[in-house]
């Protein structure tokens, strides 16, 4: 039979693993789960098991998808000529949860990195390229970090995609921000792009 304490300390194990959730975090989810077995603890496990079988990247995109495509891929609504480039899929959810762009996107898998070793190839570079032809795509969005290797990126896809439209997120003073806690690139970034009013 086996030791339920191990089974236990198994799971804790895992969640610690978790971003976000250290040792103590783990033990304390863990424990609020097996109280709410019913309500937590059985749907998660069965959720978490559906989503390990069904769960994939979007052949197109690179999102999370349950089948071949994602749902922004195959819905014709943003089909508008506009692809949002982004490093990862958690890019693409923030984007998401703000609901202000309507159109596609496409992840790369991260940037760009000779001290790493990542190069186009390693990214979905090429993939951007095959997109941009075989769609009637009139803007490339490109939504990468701020880092010299997401502007590395950026300068590189832009060389990469000539007489197509690129444009990148506006950089500077987060709404709500106040200037006193902001860095030095973060004030130039915003002065740089700023606009009449």
């Amino acid at each position: 039979m086996a030791d339920p304490r191990n089974d236990l300390e198994t799971l804790i194990e895992l969640m610690a693993k978790l971003p976000g959730l250290g040792p103590r975090s783990a033990r304390r989810a863990v424990l609020h789960l097996i109280k709410k077995r019913g309500v937590l603890l059985s749907p998660l496990a069965e959720a978490m098991t559906r989503v390990g079988q069904t769960a994939r990247e979007c052949l197109n995109c690179g999102n999370i998808a349950t089948g071949d495509l994602c749902d922004i891929c195959t819905s014709e609504k943003r089909a508008n000529g506009q692809i949002c480039v982004v490093e990862d899929v958690a890019d693409l959810w923030a984007m998401e949860r703000a609901a202000v762009f309507r159109g596609r996107y496409h992840v790369l898998g991260g940037t760009l990195s000779a001290l790493d070793g990542i190069g186009p190839e390693e990214l979905r570079i090429p993939k951007l390229r095959d997109r941009i032809s075989a769609e009637s795509v009139s803007e490339v969005i490109l939504a990468l970090g701020a880092t010299i290797d997401g502007q590395t990126t950026a300068h590189y896809i832009v060389d990469e995609l000539p007489g197509v439209t690129v444009t990148s997120l506006a950089q500077g003073v987060p709404v709500g921000g106040e200037l006193d806690y902001l860095d030095d690139g973060t004030i130039t970034a915003a002065l740089n792009a700023r606009k009449s009013l």
